[in-house]
């Protein structure tokens, strides 16, 4: 079952100028950074709040790395803007063979390694309503060391 919204995915060319936007703008603040060579991706989470089912809300600012990348060609066709829309979920193979069930296509066989550790597939935006949907299952938070 989807219980958040753990993310929206903004595409854009310059990471470094487009984080100072949002932390001068909103104030909000880099949770995480990381390169994703798999997705040809430098991203920034900015954490928006915490949830009610421990999880948390981000914005996921995204710079491709190479312009053969699918963010890369998603914003030389676009230019920059929302690019995705992220949904937590406890089970991502289970949510996502029943959506498959029901019509909508699953873009990978299974899920793959996503930011912070957690698993992801997404699902076609022709399916949803021209809108290019993830399906998230965060990697589970450990415990602090005493």
């Amino acid at each position: 079952m989807l219980t958040r919204i753990d993310h929206i995915g903004i595409a854009c060319h310059d990471l470094d100028a487009t984080v100072e936007f949002y932390k001068a703008t909103y104030g909000f603040e880099v949770f995480h950074t990381e390169v994703n060579e798999e997705q040809g991706v430098r991203e920034a989470m900015l954490k928006i709040n915490e949830t009610s089912d421990g999880g948390a809300s981000y914005l996921q600012l995204l710079e491709p790395t190479r312009e053969d990348s699918a963010v890369g060609k998603w914003l030389a066709k676009n230019g920059e803007g929302v690019h995705h829309i992220a949904f937590g979920t406890a089970d991502v193979d289970g949510d996502a063979a029943d959506i498959r069930d029901k019509g909508v296509r699953v873009l990978y066989d299974e899920p793959r390694r996503g930011s912070m550790g957690s698993r992801i597939t997404f699902l076609h935006p022709k399916d949803c309503h021209g809108v290019l949907t993830e399906l998230v299952t965060s990697a589970p938070v450990e415990s602090p060391e005493h």
